[in-house]
């Protein structure tokens, strides 16, 4: 019996060592991986905090790389999500892409904050026209031939995203393309980059989601970044609701249909066939208790009828 005893409390303190190094109830015991989109990474990475501190057993990992990597990830099996930005593609569907509209934002365009005619650029704006012209047919060259006046000569330095992008098919069709491939420019990896690219080149301009060039801490662009206004009616002046000087005046734009869709559009967890288990209980996460993150991370929510629509998809 005494050796019994014995047994019984080395194992007691066992367990007891395995719970102290971490091994207890609390020690994450499923992933949910996802890639992708850009636009979508700062939501997600919120999402997955928020669920893990109420769900300890569930971690995360989530990257970025575009929304064709994200598709393409989730399609192969080798993450739980893709999250994209643009709408899916038949063939994606027809390969199994499943896509739940999670939050809305919109792509901008950008210019430096020091571009020697940024009064200018302020005062009278760029039409999608001009941009067509400087992006997809190259007839335009110089930021005089964006603005109008032939005296300035100075060379517009044009970046576009290298990676396949939601936000790059957006600004395409914004500008009136038919897809990212019309897009001319020098190529450029991720939002991330394309942003530090016109941030180091006075003359230069680029574009970028909303959650990257508005500054999550000031509601302003990012130090160095301007929001180049469009002039929407072509009218040669720019209106109030065209100058989106801040975060919040950008997502009431989105959310009163002053900017318009493309480049404002839908952002997507995708799964490969329908969710279950785990994925499919985070979906249901998302389209209840994380609908209160939704505007505080930045983002804007999706409307009550769209939000009816997407939690009537699930299984």
């Amino acid at each position: 019996m005494k050796t019994k005893h014995v047994v019984f409390s080395l194992l007691i303190i066992a367990g007891l060592l395995l719970a102290a190094c971490g091994g207890g109830a609390d020690e994450p015991t499923v992933t949910l991986s996802s890639s992708g989109a850009f636009a979508l990474y700062p939501m997600m990475q919120r999402y997955a905090e928020e669920y893990s501190s109420e769900y300890p057993h569930v971690a995360f990992d989530i990257t970025g790389g575009g929304a064709g990597k994200g598709i393409s990830d989730v399609l192969a099996g080798a993450t739980d999500f893709g999250m994209v930005s643009r709408e899916l593609r038949t063939e994606e569907i027809e390969l199994g892409a499943v896509g739940f509209a999670v939050a809305r934002d919109a792509v901008f365009v950008v210019v430096n904050a020091n571009n020697p005619y940024l009064d200018l650029i302020l005062e009278r704006g760029l039409t999608t026209e001009a941009l067509n012209k400087l992006y997809v047919t190259q007839e335009f060259s110089t930021w005089g031939d964006l603005l109008g006046d032939p005296s300035i000569t100075d060379a517009v330095n044009v970046y576009t995203r290298s990676d396949s992008a939601g936000a790059a098919e957006m600004i395409a069709l914004f500008y009136g393309a038919d897809a990212q491939e019309d897009l001319k420019g020098i190529g450029v990896d991720g939002d991330p980059g394309l942003l530090t690219a016109v941030l180091n080149d006075p003359l230069g301009i680029g574009y970028n989601n909303l959650g990257f060039v508005y500054d999550f801490s000031t509601g302003v662009p990012v130090a160095g970044a301007v929001v180049a206004p469009v002039d929407l009616n072509t009218n040669g002046q720019i209106e109030e609701h065209e100058l989106l000087e801040t975060r919040e005046e950008a997502v009431q734009a989105i959310l009163d249909g002053d900017y318009p869709s493309p480049p404002s559009r839908l952002l997507y967890v995708v799964t490969k066939g329908q969710p279950s288990g785990d994925t499919l209980d985070f979906l249901r996460w998302i389209y209840s208790d994380g609908q209160a993150f939704v505007a505080e991370a930045g983002y804007v929510p999706l409307s009550a009828d769209e939000l009816a629509g997407e939690i009537s998809r699930l299984p």
